[in-house]
């Protein structure tokens, strides 16, 4: 677009990066935005809009939506779809025949970010499978897999507040990027900024030979492969519980529908406010049910008045899974994503014995993030199976799980305690499609021998040990505060590596040390860690003696040092209050003693 404003802000190097943007960019609406700033002269927001860049990582793009350089707009939508293109074109062979498949939430622009992608990947001569209307994040991983196709592309920012958006990347093995693709990606994005004509040219992508709208296609083959895994249909359609469903303003409506239809289940009650995709989120102040009673309250509300016992609740891009159960009081407990990671634990586990009767569980693995409980170990000592933990994030279960099926192994589940889940591996990331289905599925067996949800989980933690919690953070907005908190830790007795060995004066006895930020772990042959390392994050485990685990790890993203607590007794420890007061008193403990909030000024949670 001309540049209709002259620009001045007294810093060459931001007047050039604003004209190049007004030159390059064919928004109007944010064109005007530009020159409303540039007439108030808001030169501070103009610097951060235009002098920084959202960069691309293993989590592909997340921003505001608005017009700059660090936001998400058309233009940076145009240069990162031609970045990964090209990398694309240099990495994969036969990427052209292969091509992508791009998928869109109900988010506002997330249609047009989506066509944008796909009308760049047309001009590459890169065939471009693009659903014609709003899908589940778990299609495009699933899609990648069933195409064969050289990469995935998924525009949604999950459940992040309404004014952002995201550019979600899937490799050609099914699972998110992980690194060096990032930053090869980002490269390549910044050597192919300048927008080429045909990146605009999005009413030529449904006319083009190398088009296709998978939508039909996926639709039959996913929920196939998803009837395959019913156990007892039966069950399912003659149970008498009532299930209430809401997609939280999202995509998930019509798909899980789609998964109670294929499990032989009677339709759901849904939260009819809530049913619908809008892309203003208007009955919740946030659109995440792991934020719990608050974001259920509409259908509490629903399942009350219909007589329904257990709800189910996905997040607007439907890959994660939430889900309460009335109780004997009339009560609702809403269940943690270390509570629903156990009973799908399980639930899994138990289909596969019923499937494979003769088959051991030698060849048998689930996963779980290293910040999530450990009662899938404890489970698997008990039962035979192989577990493993990644780092966080489903990026590192995908492919672990890519790694683990090359060897001939069988990934049966994989979770994370935010309420995300994996129940088989025709999906390499998490799908609370497929979750909801198995916790329906669980619910109804469940209910022919009079139990609930809530009883099975309290009749494994008495089979498997009681695994109890206590996550928080404290806030620290100085990053050389949080650095000497870290380095203290690393030097405990005055020299490298000497970790604490106690709490409480010796009370509680330290048995292992992990630091992924340096690599030591002193349970590993030669002191070093088997997980991958990030010198850019801070994340030290403490293992003691009397099962309580614990790590201490800054966010990315925000300035917080974060505690994830689990206590994991044995089974003949059953007196729970018990177990919660020693979980209290050696949390404090390490709060105390390890990160000294009072000398390091730091700021509680603001509950």
């Amino acid at each position: 677009m001309a540049v209709k404003i002259s620009v001045n802000t007294g810093n060459i190097e931001l007047d050039n990066k604003i004209n190049e943007w007004l030159k390059w960019n064919k928004d109007a609406v944010a064109e005007h935005e530009i020159q409303e700033l540039l007439l108030n002269n808001n030169n501070k927001v103009l610097f951060n809009l235009f002098l920084k860049r959202l960069e691309f990582g293993t989590a592909g793009l997340r921003g505001c939506m608005g017009p700059g350089y660090s936001q998400m707009n058309d233009l940076v939508i145009v240069q990162t779809g031609q970045g990964l293109s090209m990398y694309l074109l240099d990495s994969i062979v036969d990427v052209t025949e292969k091509g992508v498949i791009i998928g869109y939430d109900g988010r506002h622009c997330s249609k047009r970010f989506a066509e944008l992608t796909a009308a760049i990947f047309v001009a590459r001569n890169i065939k471009v499978y693009l659903f014609s209307k709003v899908v589940p994040t778990p299609f495009i991983p699933y899609g990648v897999l069933k195409y064969k196709c050289a990469a995935g592309i998924m525009i949604t920012a999950s459940h992040n507040p309404k004014n952002d958006n995201g550019y979600k990347v899937y490799w050609e093995n099914g699972a998110q990027i992980i690194s060096p693709h990032d930053k090869e990606i980002q490269k390549y994005i910044l050597k192919n900024l300048e927008p080429m004509e045909s990146s605009w040219e999005v009413t030529k992508v449904h006319h083009s030979s190398l088009y296709q709208d998978p939508w039909d296609d996926v639709m039959q083959s996913y929920f196939n492969d998803l009837k395959e895994t019913v156990l007892y249909p039966e069950v399912n359609k003659n149970t008498i519980l009532k299930f209430t469903y809401t997609p939280m303003h999202g995509v998930g409506y019509q798909y899980m529908t789609a998964a109670f239809n294929a499990a032989n289940f009677k339709p759901f009650i849904v939260v009819e406010e809530q049913k619908l995709p809008d892309p203003e989120f208007p009955t919740v102040k946030f659109p995440n049910p792991e934020e719990g009673k608050s974001a259920l309250d509409l259908s509490i509300q629903v399942a009350d008045k219909n007589s329904s016992s257990v709800i189910l609740a996905n997040d607007p891009d439907a890959d994660r899974l939430a889900c309460a159960t009335k109780m004997k009081n009339d009560e609702w407990y809403i269940f943690s994503g270390n509570e629903l990671g156990a009973l799908l634990g399980w639930w899994m586990m138990h289909k596969y014995q019923v499937q494979h009767p003769d088959t051991d569980f030698s060849n048998v693995y689930m996963l779980a993030s290293t910040v999530s409980s450990k009662i899938l170990a404890s489970m698997a000592k008990h039962e035979g199976f192989n577990f493993e933990e990644t780092l966080t994030g489903f990026k590192w279960m995908g492919n672990r799980t890519v790694e683990l099926e090359k060897m001939g192994k069988v990934v049966l589940f994989a979770y994370e305690e935010a309420i995300g889940f994996m129940c088989g591996s025709k999906v390499r990331d998490k799908d609370g499609i497929s979750a909801g289905m198995h916790i329906a599925e669980l619910s109804a067996y469940l209910e022919t021998m009079g139990l609930t949800l809530h009883d099975l989980l309290n009749e494994i933690y008495t089979q498997y040990g009681h695994h109890i919690s206590k996550n928080s953070y404290w806030i620290c907005h100085e990053p050389s505060v949080i650095k000497k908190i870290f380095e203290r830790l690393r030097t405990y007795s005055g020299k490298p590596n000497t970790y604490p060995t106690n709490i409480l004066n010796g009370k509680y006895i330290i048995i292992g040390v992990r630091d992924l930020t340096t690599g030591y772990d002193n349970t590993k042959p030669e002191n070093t860690a088997v997980l991958p390392t990030s010198k850019s994050s801070q994340m030290i485990t403490f293992t003691f003696k009397n099962g309580l685990v614990i790590t201490l790890r800054t966010s990315g993203t925000e300035p917080k040092i974060k505690y994830y607590s689990e206590l994991c007794a044995s089974p003949d420890e059953q007196d729970i209050e018990a177990l919660k007061g020693i979980l209290d008193e050696m949390v404090s403990a390490v709060v105390m003693e390890f990160l000294q909030p009072e000398i390091n000024c730091l700021l509680p949670r603001i509950s």
